[in-house]
């Protein structure tokens, strides 16, 4: 657990450590007779709120570590589809997909980059999971060959995807 988490629990312990001590020897020792039910539920939703913000830390590091590390071109171009994506939906989380840079709503991927040098192939492509609401008909896109050339008409096209996949 992140160091906030414990920090957390040590002085909610000390805590409960004072009270117990304050209890004179007629006075029950019990636990779970020092907090009430409220504050033993507050304290669970409060470590979940710690764990969870240090776990969306995490993601968001491994996103950008997995876009460092990728060769000039490719990094340019990730770099670039982030950009594409925190503006066009700012409340995706970022986070990886299989290694690849990717953003989520609600722990489900929405969409990813894919590097060609990871499977060295042709072209780089950016892709959209099943969470994306991009249904249209009975026959949709969900993933498109990106390149460093990429024009301001093309990246419009694709905000305007991760805004509508992000719904």
């Amino acid at each position: 657990m992140g160091s906030e988490v414990e920090q957390f629990w040590r002085s909610d312990t000390a805590t409960a450590g004072r009270r117990l001590s304050d209890m004179s020897d007629n006075e029950s020792t019990k636990a779970s007779e020092v907090f009430s039910a409220e504050e033993k539920a507050a304290m669970r939703n409060r470590a979940k709120e710690l764990k969870a913000a240090a776990g969306k830390e995490e993601e968001a590091a491994a996103n950008e570590q997995a876009i460092a590390k990728l060769p000039q071109d490719e990094r340019e171009l990730g770099e670039r589809i982030r950009s594409i994506v925190v503006a066009a939906a700012p409340h995706l989380d970022p986070k990886t997909y299989y290694g690849f840079p990717a953003w989520a709503r609600d722990g489900k991927v929405v969409c990813f980059f894919k590097p060609k040098s990871k499977f060295k192939v042709r072209y780089s492509t950016f892709e959209f999971d099943t969470a994306a609401a991009l249904d249209n008909g009975a026959v949709w896109a969900t993933a498109f060959a990106v390149h460093n050339d990429m024009t301001d008409a093309d990246a419009k096209m694709l905000a305007a995807l991760v805004t509508k996949a992000a719904g």
